[in-house]
């Protein structure tokens, strides 16, 4: 496996994102909440840019005690979208937020010094 350079850590504030060419792949890597996170950049629904859509915070529907249905807020859960037709990954897991059992491919993500790279 090969180190690929994403960024300085300088130049990637929380919330940021990158997308990497390593080799043949395209690797979308995000930071945030002051972690890394890196997954393959091709939606798992048909091929498209997963890592490159809007990123979003999870919708949550709301209920009072007697279970009547309130609205909808956002929780703490960021998710990304891919642009295409709106596949929502988790960021922490990669997993499809509509169907929990698909997962993008997940990289691991190295930060030596002052310099982030992902492994692939």
């Amino acid at each position: 496996m090969a180190e690929w350079f994403v960024a300085k850590a300088s130049e990637f504030a929380d919330g940021d994102r990158r997308i990497v060419n390593a080799g043949r792949r395209e690797i979308g890597v995000f930071h945030n909440s002051g972690a890394y996170y890196a997954y393959s950049n091709t939606c798992l629904h048909q091929g498209g840019p997963a890592c490159e859509g809007m990123m979003i915070n999870n919708v949550v529907d709301v209920f009072a005690a007697d279970r009547t249905y309130q609205g909808q807020t956002y929780g703490d859960e960021m998710h990304f979208v891919c642009p295409w037709h709106g596949y929502e990954y988790d960021i922490k897991t990669g997993e499809c937020v509509g169907d929990r059992k698909l997962k993008l491919r997940k990289f691991e993500v190295v930060k030596r010094g002052e310099d982030i790279f992902v492994v692939a």
